[in-house]
C-alpha cells in the first residue's frame, strides 16, 4: 500500500475532477459505500472459486466475531446499497458513480498496489442494449478528456446464466485431454471455473486456447440478438472496438456485454479498465429483478498510460513579513487578496524567518510575485513588491496592492 504525496497530488486531483465533471454531465450521481463489508456480500456476488475470492481478499473477525472484508472492487456494495434503501421506488433508473479505495492481497503488479484506487459507473434498472452503449460511450469519452488516446475497447458477450453452463460445458469437453498442459492455477479453474481459463497470461495456456470453442457459440437468441444490438449501435455511432471471442471477466455475476480496455504503453498488464453487465445480481441480494451495466477503472493505470502531464502551476504570492504587526498586516492582506482574487494561491510566513529565507521559501513555492511587509511599509502605509520573475521591486499604496498583484499576475 502506498503513500500519495502532495507533489503527486495534483494529477490525481486533476482526472477526479475531470471525471466528476464529465459523469455528472451524463446524469450519474455520486454515492459512497463503507470500505467494510460482511465477507459474504463479496463470496456470494463474485464467486467462492474466483482468485478474489479464494486467494486475495484482506478478511479478518471482528471482536463481536463478524466476518468482515475491505472491499476489493465496487459493484457489490453498490447492488447491496440499491437493495438495501429501495433505490428502485425512488427512481426506475439507478446511474450511480463512484471514486474510491479498494483492497487485495495479490502479489503488487505495475499500476496495481494492494491498496489501489477506481473510478466506477452503475446503471441499474435496464436490460436494454442503450444502456451498454451509453456506459461505454461516457467511458471512451471521459477516457479522451483526460489526455489519453491509443486506447482500446475489447467487446465479447458471455450471454445469459444458460449459456454460460453450456459454454463451460464445452470448454470442459475440450480441455478434457489437455489439462496436462496447462499451468497449475488453470488446472484447479477447470474443476471450479473454468471460464477463468480464458484469462490465463500464461503463454502455453493461450496456445492451448487458441483453438478452443468459441462462447459466440454458444449464445441463446435473445442474447445474441442483444450482442448484435450493442455492435450495431457502437458502429452506427463510429465508437471504435475489437471483438475478443473469448473476453471473460474475473467475478461470477457478470452475463451478457463484457468489455475490457487496454493500452499499448502498459505492456503485458495492459488493463486500464473493465465493465459489463451484471443483470441477476441485484435479485440474487433480494432485490427486483432488473438489468445492469457498469465499469471500473484503475486510476494508477491511467496516470501510468498518460505518462508524463505538464503541471498547471497555479498563480502564487508569497508575503513576507518581519515583526509582529507586519505579521498581522500580511495575514489579513492574505485573506483580502484569496476573496478578491479568486484561484490565487498565497502564501504566509509561519515560521518566522529571516527576509531571505522567505524569498527562498518564495522560490521553492514558485510565486510570481512577493508582497514585502515590515515596520517602514506600516508607517508609509506602502508595501514593495517584488516581481519574482525580472527581479524587479516596486513601493505601492496598501490601497491598490491588490490591483497591481492582479495585474502582474496577468502579465
Amino acid at each position: 500500500m502506498e503513500d500519495i504525496l502532495p507533489q503527486d497530488m495534483w494529477v490525481w486531483r486533476r482526472i477526479e475532477d475531470v471525471a466528476r465533471k464529465q459523469l455528472e454531465s451524463y446524469g450519474y450521481r455520486e454515492i459512497r459505500t463503507p470500505i467494510l463489508e460482511e465477507t459474504r456480500l463479496f463470496t456470494r456476488a463474485i464467486g467462492e472459486a474466483t482468485d478474489i475470492v479464494s486467494k486475495e481478499m484482506y478478511t479478518f473477525t471482528d471482536r463481536k466475531g463478524r466476518q468482515l472484508t475491505l472491499r476489493p472492487e465496487g459493484t457489490a456494495p453498490i447492488a447491496r446499497a440499491y437493495v438495501e434503501h429501495s433505490m428502485d421506488k425512488i427512481s426506475p433508473i439507478a446511474m450511480l458513480y463512484y471514486i474510491g479505495s479498494m483492497f487485495r492481497s495479490e502479489r503488487p503488479q505495475k499500476g496495481r498496489s494492494r491498496q489501489f484506487h477506481q473510478i466506477g459507473v452503475e446503471i441499474i434498472g435496464t436490460t436494454l442494449p442503450v444502456a451498454d452503449i451509453n456506459v461505454i460511450i461516457q467511458l471512451r469519452n471521459m477516457l479522451k478528456s483526460f489526455g489519453l488516446r491509443d486506447f482500446i475497447i475489447k467487446l465479447n458477450s458471455l450471454g445469459c446464466s444458460k449459456d454460460k453452463d453450456a459454454f463451460a460445458e464445452k470448454l470442459c469437453g475440450y480441455l478434457r485431454d489437455k489439462e496436462k498442459l496447462l499451468c497449475e492455477d488453470c488446472r484447479v479453474r477447470v474443476k471450479k471455473n473454468v471460464l477463468r481459463v480464458l484469462d490465463c497470461k500464461n503463454e502455453n495456456c493461450k496456445k492451448v486456447l487458441s483453438k478452443a470453442p468459441n462462447i459466440g457459440d454458444s449464445l441463446c437468441g435473445m442474447c445474441n440478438k442483444h450482442f448484435k444490438e450493442v455492435k450495431d449501435m457502437l458502429e452506427k455511432l463510429q465508437i471504435e472496438f475489437e471483438e475478443a471471442k473469448n473476453l471473460v471477466r474475473g467475478l461470477d455475476y457478470y452475463t451478457g456485454t463484457v468489455f475490457e480496455v487496454t493500452h499499448p504503453a502498459l505492456g503485458s498488464q495492459d488493463a486500464i479498465g473493465a465493465g459489463g453487465r451484471y443483470d441477476n445480481l441485484v435479485k440474487e441480494f433480494g432485490g427486483p429483478d432488473v438489468g445492469a451495466v457498469g465499469y471500473a477503472l484503475g486510476i494508477e493505470r491511467i496516470i501510468m498510460a498518460l505518462g508524463k502531464i505538464e503541471e498547471q502551476i497555479p498563480k502564487t504570492v508569497f508575503i513576507a513579513t518581519m515583526g509582529y504587526e507586519p505579521k498581522i498586516m500580511g495575514l489579513q492582506l492574505a485573506e483580502e487578496i484569496r476573496k478578491k482574487l479568486k484561484g490565487i494561491t498565497v502564501f504566509t510566513d509561519v515560521k518566522g524567518s529571516s527576509l531571505k529565507s522567505q524569498f527562498r521559501n518564495a522560490d521553492r513555492n514558485g510565486a510570481r510575485v512577493v508582497i514585502i511587509i515590515g515596520e517602514d511599509e506600516l508607517k508609509s502605509k506602502k508595501t514593495t513588491i517584488r516581481d519574482m520573475k525580472s527581479r524587479e521591486q516596486v513601493s505601492v499604496g496598501m490601497d491598490t496592492v491588490i490591483n497591481e498583484i492582479e495585474k502582474r499576475l496577468g502579465e
